[in-house]
């Protein structure tokens, strides 16, 4: 299978993960030029996600091409994962702070 394909397979896979977790998520067309748009998969709102399904990953080139690609407006992440294991998020430490104080700024005290 070459590089497309599997690349595209992640995508779908990852696009359907999120579906499972409640969100619209689809792969995008960008892989032929049909949109605007240069993340892998659309459908969380203020994420570029960049996705990765291989044994080996660069993860400093991965996150870096997902910040290059991602607009200012959206938090760069990598969702990737190895075969026979869990889908991992992995993002720059200071947007995780931000989700971070956002979602406790918003969360009750009891």
């Amino acid at each position: 299978m070459n590089s497309k394909q599997k690349g595209k397979r992640g995508e779908l896979e990852w696009a359907s993960y999120c579906r499972g977790q409640g969100y619209d998520c689809r792969r995008t067309a960008q892989y032929c030029g049909n949109t605007g748009d240069a993340s892998d998969v659309v459908g969380l709102p203020g994420i570029h996600q960049e996705v990765k399904r291989v044994e080996r990953l660069d993860l400093e080139a991965a996150m870096a091409q997902a910040k290059h690609d991602a607009p200012p407006w959206e938090y760069p992440i990598v969702a990737h994962r190895r075969s026979r294991c869990e889908w991992l998020v992995t993002m720059r430490a200071e947007d995780w702070f931000s989700l971070y104080r956002e979602w406790e700024a918003g969360r009750e005290r009891t």
